[in-house]
């Protein structure tokens, strides 16, 4: 199996869209502790709509589709805190 079976610019779609949700989230009146929910809940759904949308996606069904799709929306959090951490 080589890397470019494993959907790699999916998951860096979803990321990138998570975290300009997350960055919605920050300017919003809601608090900071619900941004990492946000980002996972928004990337479940774009996993499960990638599933459907995409052909080469790397999840074969629903709740795999929806796994994936977290973990790239939770990686946007993350992605944003390495960021924030290298400026300090």
């Amino acid at each position: 199996m080589d890397i470019t079976s494993l959907g790699m610019p999916t998951m860096a779609s979803i990321t990138a869209i998570c975290l300009v949700v997350g960055m919605g989230a920050k300017a919003s009146a809601l608090a900071d502790k619900w941004i990492p929910v946000v980002c996972a809940v928004s990337g479940m759904v774009l996993g499960v709509c990638g599933l459907w949308i995409m052909p080469d996606f790397p999840a074969q069904d629903v709740v795999n589709a929806a796994a994936v799709g977290a973990v790239s929306g939770l990686a946007s959090t993350g992605l944003n805190q390495v960021f924030k951490q290298m400026k300090k």
